[in-house]
């Protein structure tokens, strides 16, 4: 019933992750979590979003930073914008959401483990693209890090990641978060999740 694909790189993503988790649980439907890189999807049809970063409208860059602290502020979560280093190579952190996926109920690792990678970037500015701070996430959750950082440089772990993010280009996403309900009914960014509740519910009255 709700895909979501997403990347950890994306504060508007750790809003939009958060809520949906809270969603899905009130609507006893689970969340099928696709991890991609939003860098392959801006190259490949969103390049627009380099040009805003670079040379946007100061107006609409101010009000877009404001815009993100209102809501951060409404869901009760500390962002710091920009952080230190932005944008963040995401990578290795996207590819040990895919493999926790295949280890276990996603409830009980890879959501846990995409939470703390949100907030150890955007809440404690600490860069996720190295292997030490990645180590120390797994530590603090229990997980084996070896084995984690073992896993994201295999071949089908990078090929999984790719083949989310080819995926989520086919079907028209232009960004992160992208959510589905019901396999075509496309939403994107964290202010569409009442739209997704309500078509949940169209659905389930069915």
């Amino acid at each position: 019933m709700i895909e979501c694909f997403f990347d950890c790189s994306s504060p508007w993503t750790w809003l939009a992750f958060r809520k949906l988790r809270t969603l899905a649980a009130e609507l006893s439907q689970p969340v099928d979590w696709r991890p991609v890189l939003v860098g392959g999807i801006f190259n490949a049809v969103n390049p627009s979003v380099y040009a805003f970063r670079e040379n946007g409208v100061p107006a609409k860059q101010a009000y877009h930073r404001k815009d993100l602290m209102d809501w951060a502020r409404h869901d009760g979560v500390a962002i710091r914008f920009p952080p230190s280093v932005f944008p963040v190579n995401s990578v290795k952190a996207m590819r040990a959401c895919c493999w926790l996926l295949g280890q276990g109920r996603s409830q009980d690792l890879m959501e846990p483990f995409a939470e703390a990678v949100f907030k150890a970037y955007w809440s404690d500015d600490r860069d996720i693209a190295q292997d030490a701070v990645l180590a120390e996430i797994c530590a603090d959750l229990a997980l084996d890090a070896a084995a984690v950082l073992a896993a994201i440089a295999t071949t089908e772990v990078k090929a999984r990641l790719k083949a989310n993010t080819d995926e989520a280009i086919t079907r028209n996403a232009f960004g992160s978060p992208t959510v589905f309900v019901g396999g075509d009914d496309m939403y994107f960014g964290r202010d569409r999740l009442t739209l997704v509740r309500a078509a949940v519910l169209r659905r389930l009255a069915v």
